[in-house]
């Protein structure tokens, strides 16, 4: 029973976190390019949790590493980038939106390469969650028809990368502990994220500008909470949960993004609203185990 409720626990902070963290990109954007919002995300990530559980680096074994290192960039890496260039076209709340079919992905994969067994109820609970964030999209892009939507592919590519990577921690990284798998995760990132900054064309002669420090203020929140802590959150729900419930909170946190869309002005509909409920009827039956 326990296990049962930290994993709720863990659902609800990540879905506030990372719900957050769509607009936070938003505003990141405003006074930085999609390269240097990626590369400053996860070089302030790697910063944080690097200074306090550097340690914890050689506790890794060496057989354990090529799994972390697919891990890191197939979770973490490209991600950073693929939403910074997305959300330069699209709504905060379309990209959340679009982000929401990882679930799906994860239970595709899961069955199909690691043999993960999924029961019926998660399959039903995935695709009702999945009709779900299919309204909402339809209604946004009827709110919104001046929208690029070539750059929602960049997010359906994050999806697939996610529930990968989902599968990849289940099956090979299962008993490394959450902050161990983050820190192996951001040691292994943060020299290509310093390099492709460097290469980014960001002068420091730009930091006097209001604009870009608010920008940077926006990104270290993002680091620091959507980033470093949830990537710990999300690892051990991983380790908690199955798969499909983990992946999940791409459904729960779809209410936040919105919430904060509406907030800075994006527009929301009865129909997103109604859509969300169903949403959320997903997340209930995904977190069914199978009794196999």
């Amino acid at each position: 029973m326990e296990r049962i409720n930290y994993k709720w626990v863990f659902l609800v902070l990540l879905s506030l976190i990372w719900g957050s963290s769509f607009i936070l990109i938003k505003k990141g954007l405003v006074g930085l390019s999609p390269l240097q919002l990626g590369s400053l995300r996860i070089i302030f990530s790697s910063f944080f949790l690097l200074l306090i559980y550097w340690k914890r680096v050689y506790t890794i074994n060496f057989s354990e590493w090529k799994w972390i290192f697919i891990s890191a960039f197939i979770g973490s890496f490209f991600p950073a980038f693929l939403f910074a260039f997305a959300e330069t076209e699209i709504d905060s709340s379309v990209a959340s939106v679009l982000n929401s079919i990882v679930p799906l992905n994860t239970l595709i994969i899961g069955v199909l390469i690691f043999n993960i067994k999924s029961s019926a109820k998660q399959f039903m609970g995935v695709f009702i969650g999945f009709i779900g964030a299919t309204l909402l999209i339809i209604s946004g892009i009827n709110i919104n028809p001046d929208q690029n939507y070539l750059y929602a592919g960049l997010v359906i590519i994050c999806s697939f990368l996610y529930a990968l990577n989902v599968n990849i921690i289940k099956k090979y990284l299962q008993h490394m502990s959450a902050v161990t798998l983050a820190v192996g995760h951001f040691s292994v990132i943060f020299a290509p994220a310093i390099l492709i900054f460097y290469f980014s064309d960001f002068r420091i002669t730009s930091l006097h500008s209001a604009e870009v420090q608010l920008s940077i203020f926006y990104v270290l929140i993002l680091a620091l909470f959507a980033t470093a802590i949830a990537k710990v959150l999300f690892n051990k729900l991983i380790q908690i949960s199955s798969p499909v419930f983990a992946s999940s909170v791409t459904y729960s946190m779809l209410i936040v993004s919105i919430l904060w869309g509406l907030v800075d002005g994006e527009k929301f509909s009865i129909y997103q609203l109604l859509s969300t409920l169903v949403i959320v009827l997903g997340i209930l039956l995904t977190s069914k185990k199978s009794r196999s």
